[in-house]
């Protein structure tokens, strides 16, 4: 009898172990799967219980909870002038968020560990949860003059702005665009019909080429070209004369590389300063080889290339391309063949430039604060990698001015402002029209803006470097007035 009491108590024990391991299993290990299901229909209506905290930038609200006075979905989202910012806040849908809304998450519904202080005051004192306001570095002015002046070219693009001093981004603008709004209902079918809709667009408006999508920069590479070149023989200067032929042979092929339209770059022996003014290829294309793939990938390593950059939202790779033959590193060394880079690469290769040699890590985020206005966080600029020595710094910046002064750009110029830039065609592989490009910096003496932008297909034939000098420069020339006439 006592034998067939102690076996029942160990199956009574073993079950009650198995159960209790089983409770812990579902509350503590799988509990975070469960509570993002969305089958979860709870968890569906609590994001909208909470009051979340708003997004501003430059004191101006882009994005706010509103409340509707409805007990099933409390708060709604809403983005004023939401096109305008739609991939810098971008969405927060009943199941998904992304770009701010996504990244901060935690800290914008007020769940964040760093908001428990916050949280049990409130508790003590009985007033609501309400989520922490996010402050991000863009410029409203900036943003608006960017917005409306790609939007005038009638063409898919991109312009991303940066403070070359602290990498803060001051401007962060994709067309084609979207309305937030539309995707941040609580009517699931409304919603995810939508977002099915923007995700078959051919035009990609959900996507943010600023930081997601990489091109070849074309002739605008020549300024990491000429840096990798200065940088190699501290005695080379702008006035360092350069062999300049009207087609460069290219090694172990039946060809050569022409200089746009084949046109001559002078009398064959030019300056390093006039190469770029006039942005011949078959210099940069032999200075390129000279130094070979192993220099030249070095020296866009130290512009950022190659290390893993969050803004906070992750940033597509740019890149050289593989260590092939001398022909290649020709190609690649004026922004051809394999060469891709984000416009915030560019924009980055322009504000280390500007600022001496040293490369700032980019950032979106400023400062949040909770509800009552307490400081929780605040940006720390943080120094990238130095490029270049600061006088070759000083080298590039100087014929960067004389390009908008003398050469290809001189629809950037700023009245009273000293200008630095570099305009780029870059050739596509599907047959459309050349990507039109532009970098740039100013006041050159003491820069406040760094930026790039692309006008894809945007090319206009006009002869020569004038098509990223007629297209894309205008559009920056908008953005720096926004940001230096404040």
């Amino acid at each position: 009898m006592n034998g067939t009491l102690k076996r029942v108590a160990v199956a009574a024990l073993a079950m009650f172990a198995l159960l209790m391991i089983n409770v812990n299993w579902l509350q503590a290990v799988k509990a975070e799967e469960y509570q993002s299901d969305a089958r979860n229909t709870r968890n569906f209506f609590d994001r909208y219980a909470i009051e979340r905290g708003r997004i501003t930038a430059g004191g101006k609200v882009i994005a706010q909870s509103v409340d509707t006075g409805d007990n099933r979905f409390r708060f709604i989202r809403k983005y004023p002038d939401a096109k305008l910012y739609a991939h810098v806040t971008g969405f927060f849908s009943p199941e998904s968020a992304d770009a701010i809304e996504s990244t901060h998450n935690k800290l914008l519904d007020g769940s964040s560990a760093d908001l428990l202080l916050r949280r049990s005051i409130d508790l003590f004192t009985g007033e609501p949860t309400k989520g922490a306001n996010v402050e991000l570095t863009i410029d409203p002015k900036a943003q608006k003059a960017a917005y409306d002046a790609l939007r005038q070219s009638g063409k898919r693009g991109a312009l991303v702005a940066l403070d070359p001093k602290t990498g803060g981004i001051l401007a962060m603008v994709s067309l084609p665009t979207y309305d937030p709004t539309e995707l941040s209902g609580t009517d699931k079918a409304k919603v995810f019909k939508r977002y099915d809709e923007l995700a078959k667009d051919k035009s990609q408006p959900l996507l943010n080429r600023t930081i997601a999508q990489t091109y070849p920069p074309g002739s605008t590479f020549k300024v990491v070209t000429a840096a990798a070149y200065l940088e190699d023989d501290d005695s080379r200067g702008p006035e360092t004369t350069v062999e300049a032929p009207q087609r460069l042979p290219l090694p172990n092929t039946n060809i050569s590389l022409p200089n746009y339209g084949g046109a001559a770059c002078g009398s064959g022996q030019v300056t390093l300063v006039y190469a770029l003014e006039r942005s011949c290829n078959t210099p940069f294309g032999s200075m390129g080889m000279e130094l070979g793939y192993d220099k030249m990938k070095e020296q866009t390593e130290k512009f950022g290339m190659g290390q893993q950059v969050a803004v906070p939202m992750p940033v597509a790779q740019s890149d050289f391309g593989p260590k092939e033959d001398q022909a290649a590193v020709a190609m690649a060394s004026i922004g051809q063949r394999s060469n891709r880079m984000t416009p915030l690469q560019m924009a980055m290769i322009a504000a280390g430039i500007a600022n001496d040699g040293t490369v700032m890590k980019p950032y979106l985020v400023n400062k949040v604060t909770d509800s009552k206005g307490d400081t929780i966080d605040e940006a720390d600029p943080e120094e990238l990698s130095t490029a270049v020595s600061s006088g070759t710094a000083a080298k590039l910046r100087d014929m960067m001015v004389s390009v908008v002064s003398n050469g290809t750009a001189n629809l950037a110029q700023v009245p009273g402002v000293q200008v630095a830039g570099k305009t780029g065609t870059a050739e596509t592989s599907d047959g459309q029209p050349p990507h039109a490009w532009f970098i740039s910096f100013a006041p050159a003496e003491n820069p406040k803006v760094a930026l790039a932008v692309i006008v894809e297909s945007g090319a206009a034939n006009v002869g020569a470097e004038a098509t990223g000098g007629h297209t894309a420069a205008p559009i920056a020339k908008a953005v720096l007035e926004a940001v230096l006439n404040k």
